[in-house]
């Protein structure tokens, strides 16, 4: 097996958190459309996070199953909203929240409910 298939479902997870990175990184990155901004960064926060999420638990579940996955691809999620905050706050021009962290954790949350969800319907058929 080549190292590039083994890196497969690792790549996708990772090259998201770079983004994620790279972009918090950024001093604003507001389009000055005032409340619809604000709002649309929030679902764009929320998206994002249930994205990383899904992601980490299609790379975790190659090596564990696929409902228990779920916990540390949430977990992972949530651990990178935080640190992402953390990060924004020593960035100029950028401002940390915990309240995005909750609007994060609930993108990840929601990718976990909708997996698991899809889940049950699989198990029961």
């Amino acid at each position: 097996m080549t190292v590039l298939r083994k890196m497969d479902p690792w790549a996708p997870p990772l090259a998201l958190m770079a983004l994620i990175f790279f972009l918090s990184a950024q001093p604003n990155l507001s389009s000055g459309l005032g409340w619809i901004d604000h709002v649309a960064r929030k679902l764009v926060h929320a998206s994002e996070y249930a994205l990383l999420c899904f992601l980490w638990w299609r790379a975790l579940r190659t090596v564990m199953d696929r409902l228990r996955a779920l916990v540390p691809a949430l977990v992972i999620a949530v651990g990178y909203a935080a640190t992402d905050e953390v990060h924004q706050r020593f960035v100029s021009g950028r401002h940390s929240t915990w309240i995005d962290v909750l609007i994060d954790s609930m993108g990840a949350a929601l990718a976990v409910l909708l997996l698991y969800r899809a889940h049950t319907r699989e198990v029961a058929r």
